[in-house]
Order: C-alpha cells, then sequence, then structure tokens
C-alpha cells in the first residue's frame, strides 16, 4: 500500500499547481500529463503534432484504432494503382476550425510544407516521394520513388501528417485543425484550453470543452486525481494504482501500449563489445520481478523483444527471449574471458564494474533500474544507478559515455514495423550512433520495398531473431498505461499507440 505521507513544502506545492489550473467551466473535461509540446505548437515541429493530437485538436489522412488497424481517418479510402503509385479519397464536407475546406489542395499544402522544408526534423521521412498531386478536388495522387509498403503508415505519423489549415496566420501560436476539439488558448507548458469543435465532421462533440494541464511530477498527477481537480489522470505511477482503483470516486483504466522499456548498451566499450556478455546481462535479469517489484505487477509485462505480443508484427510467439538463468549468465561471462576472484568479476585484471544511466521524466525508470542493478548484483556485477535531466543523458550517449542507458520507446509510431527498426538498427539512422549495431541495412531495405504482408513478416522476423541474438539492446518490459479516471468521465478510451486521447466521445456525465 502507498505511503502517502508528504513535507508540508511538497503539499504547498502540490497544491499551487492543481490551483494553476483551475479556472474550467463544469462541463470542460480535465485532463493532466506528464509531457507538453513547449513553446512552438506547430504540428510538424519536434513532437508538437503528438500532443496537439492527443488533445484532440489535429488529425490525419489515416489513423490507428484501439486495436492497432490501420483505419481512413480524414481519407476515406485508397487504392493502389501500381507499385509505386498511390491513390487517396479524401473526404468531402470537412472543414478546418477557422472554416476553410479540407480538401486535396490542403492536404497537399500539409504534406509538402514538410516535406519541402529541408530544416524541418522530420523532413527526410517523406523522402520516399517522388510526386504527390491533385486529380480533382478531394483525390490525391502519391508516385514513391520505389516499392514503400509503409506508404499509408507514413499518413498516419503525428510528427509529420497533421493535416493543418493552408489559411491558418501563425500555427507555432495558434494551432488551426480538424479534430474534435479547437484551440482556445494555451499557457506555456502550464495548461491547454479548447472548445468542443461545433462543425465536426464526424459528429457531435460530447464536451463543450477541454482543459489539458501539464505536470511532469506523476505523484502530484495522482494527487491531483484524488483531489477533483482533474477528471483524467495520464501515465500513473503504479505505486497510486491500488488508492485510485479503490477510490470513491475514481477507478484506474488501463491497457498494454506500444512502448518498450529497454537498455541501450554500449557495444563499442569492452566487455559489452563481446556478445557473450551481453547476453549473460540478459540473462540475469529476472523480468517478473523486475515488473512484480518495480510496477507492482499492474503496469507492464516482461518483455522478450522489441515489439509487445499484441503488435500484429510481433514474432514473440516464435521466439525463446531470455528466461531468467543466473547460472548461464555466469557461464557466459566465463566464456566471454572474466574470471571470478571470489568476490568479483574481473576483466583485463579490473572488476568488471557496470553504470545504469536513465531519466527522470517516466516513473518507472528509477525503481526499474535500481531492481536490475540488484540483480546484476546477485551475479557479482556491482552495479550503480545514475538518474540523469532527458538533456544530460542524451549527451553522454550521444559521446558514448555510457555503460548500459534505459529508456522508454514508442515502437509503432507510425504503426508501421519499418519505423521502429529503421530508427535503432539502421547505420544512417537517428540511433546508430547509440546501439552501434550494423549489419541489418538489406533485411531492413527489403523490409520497405516488400509489398506481399506474408512476405514482410518473414523479414521482420529474421531481424527480431537477429537482434534478440545479438543484443545491443536488452528488453525489459511492455508498458501498460495506467491512467486514473473520475466516475463522472464517459467515453473515454486507452488506445495503444499513445496518440489518441480526446476524442469527440470524452465527456462529463
Amino acid at each position: 500500500m502507498l505511503k502517502r505521507y508528504l513535507t508540508n513544502a511538497f503539499c504547498a506545492v502540490a497544491l499551487l499547481l492543481m490551483m494553476s489550473i483551475s479556472g474550467a467551466v463544469a462541463e470542460d473535461v480535465r485532463l493532466v500529463m506528464p509531457f507538453m509540446p513547449g513553446e512552438n505548437l506547430d504540428p510538424a515541429f519536434d513532437y508538437s503534432g503528438w500532443y496537439l493530437r492527443q488533445a484532440g485538436i489535429y488529425e490525419t489522412l489515416f489513423a490507428y484504432d484501439e486495436n492497432m488497424n490501420l483505419v481512413p481517418e480524414l481519407a476515406r479510402g485508397y487504392e493502389r494503382a501500381s507499385d509505386t503509385e498511390w491513390i487517396i479519397h479524401l473526404r468531402e464536407g470537412v472543414q478546418f476550425h477557422d472554416g476553410t475546406p479540407f480538401d486535396a489542395d490542403a492536404a497537399i499544402y500539409s504534406i509538402n510544407r514538410v516535406r519541402e522544408d529541408p530544416e524541418n526534423r522530420w523532413y527526410d521521412q517523406y523522402s520516399f516521394i517522388d510526386s504527390i498531386t491533385a486529380a480533382d478536388d478531394h483525390t490525391i495522387k502519391i508516385t514513391t520513388k520505389e516499392p514503400y509498403a509503409p506508404t499509408l503508415a507514413a499518413f498516419a505519423d503525428i510528427r509529420i501528417a497533421c493535416m493543418v489549415s493552408p489559411a491558418a496566420d501563425n500555427l507555432k501560436t495558434e494551432p488551426v485543425g480538424t479534430g474534435p476539439f479547437q484551440f482556445v488558448s494555451y499557457d506555456p507548458d502550464v495548461k491547454l484550453t479548447m472548445k468542443g469543435n461545433e462543425n465536426y465532421w464526424n459528429g457531435p462533440v460530447e464536451a463543450d470543452g477541454a482543459v489539458v494541464s501539464y505536470i511532469a511530477q506523476p505523484e502530484t498527477r495522482a494527487l491531483m486525481l484524488e483531489g477533483d481537480e482533474v477528471d483524467i489522470a495520464w501515465a500513473m505511477p503504479a505505486q497510486w494504482y491500488e488508492t485510485i482503483e479503490d477510490g470513491p470516486t475514481t477507478s484506474v483504466a488501463s491497457k498494454d501500449t506500444m512502448r518498450t522499456y529497454f537498455m541501450f548498451v554500449n557495444t563499442a566499450k569492452p566487455p559489452l563489445d563481446k556478445v557473450e556478455v551481453r547476453q549473460a546481462i540478459n540473462y540475469a535479469i529476472n523480468r517478473e520481478e523486475l515488473v512484480d517489484t518495480a510496477l507492482e505487477g499492474v503496469a507492464g509485462t516482461p518483455a522478450k523483444c522489441f515489439w509487445p505480443s499484441n503488435y500484429p508484427w510481433s514474432a514473440n510467439d516464435e521466439l525463446m527471449g531470455y528466461p531468467y538463468d543466473p547460472d548461464k549468465a555466469k557461464e557466459l561471462l566465463e566464456d566471454a574471458g572474466l574470471t571470478w576472484n571470489g568476490e568479483a568479476w574481473l576483466y583485463d585484471g579490473k572488476p568488471f564494474e557496470l553504470s545504469i544511466k536513465t531519466y527522470t521524466s517516466r516513473p518507472a525508470n528509477k525503481p526499474s533500474a535500481e531492481v536490475i542493478a540488484s540483480q546484476l548484483e546477485n551475479i557479482g556485477i556491482k552495479t550503480s544507478v545514475e538518474t540523469l535531466e532527458t538533456a544530460a543523458i542524451k549527451s553522454d550517449m550521444s559521446n558514448g559515455n555510457y555503460d548500459l542507458a534505459l529508456y522508454a520507446y514508442g515502437v509503432a509510431t507510425n504503426g508501421d514495423p519499418d519505423y521502429f527498426v529503421s530508427q535503432q538498427f539502421l547505420s544512417n539512422s537517428t540511433e546508430a550512433g547509440w546501439t552501434r549495431y550494423p549489419g541489418l541495412d538489406d533485411l531492413i531495405a527489403k523490409g520497405r520495398t516488400t509489398l506481399d504482408q506474408d512476405e514482410r513478416m518473414e523479414i521482420y522476423k529474421e531481424i527480431q531473431e537477429h537482434v534478440l541474438e545479438d543484443s545491443p539492446e536488452i528488453y525489459l518490459f511492455y508498458d501498460k498505461m495506467l491512467a486514473g479516471v473520475n466516475d463522472r468521465v464517459k467515453g473515454f478510451e486507452i488506445y495503444p499507440s499513445e496518440i489518441t486521447i480526446l476524442t469527440k466521445n470524452v465527456a462529463l456525465d
């Protein structure tokens, strides 16, 4: 049971945070989130599109439903005219929040503002497109440079594919989308206020409006729900599960997500450059104990490889993974040339010690790292834990100043299997300097250009087998999202992608 003793100072800070986000009318849905868009609200800037999609402001041509099925959203359908030609039919009668009609020109504008801007962080995500043209007012034709299987998934990617009004004055300060909620005001990193979209294309919006507050501290989010300052608290700490579930007016909604917790391994640093050492670490981790201890048994499930079992491209049913086997771990350390002196493992005559670095913004990170450190100590590897701010750990990672780094990644941001494997394992990818794992470029390229789904599945199964065997990353558990919900809330559902939260159906009784 959670110990809920708080110092007077912490209570005072929490009260001030709660007061700062009050002021919503009674009919507004009040949501508190851990991550915020920052100063720039342009959906094509950094991850702003993610946060504004969660708030119900922006939509995309395609989206993933509550079961991770790719479905038309602002598109109404598509056809593949050839291996390199895609015809996308757009919904008619849709308008942006400013009254501008959504049509082929608006769709092309929304795509090209990223595609034709080399300064944009996500510019290369559209490099597969050769041309995009309007066939008529509500039809666009996409021609790719070569067969490209993730084409439709690219138009569900909220980093690059949010549909924006071509008439908007300044998207950095005033978002204009087509979603169920319309922008009213924004207090940077504190509060986003919206009203219901009275002209929403997909039917009536149940709530008058919504207020999204941004609070990094998970315990404060829980306190706000318990104190009736918010109606939905996203990403509840596992330690609060029982308190919220048993509360007189609250409960916990939970669902397996597309987020995996894992550790990057510095494979350039001896003896972590030896596959036997990396496999030994894998065998030394008791994932069941990790979930039961760090996550209170409610906020995750033990992992095998990088994709959760509920993801259609996961091969977990056919993979062995790394069952807990400390004796096997010790045997592999010996195979790698390490020696046991009765007190510690030695490498090149020096004690083999490890540091696990992680960051502060996700509540599961630090307790997970501490449990893993204890488990590694149990087989004789002295292990420390260092918790850093996000910028600091990224700097250390880029400079190679780490042994193990515990992260949580969304592994299906645009829903297609190419997203994660290209990000992590392509030799020229954004994460290549962290994984330091070459050799999969040909398989990844083949997966991108193979249009037959069964053939693609075999390719990604092979990639999973390679990664699991070589262990450049150590997979720990799959996240289960916990959302604290007031009993007055209706129409709320957790989507595994974590991209859709406020829909037209979310409201208060």
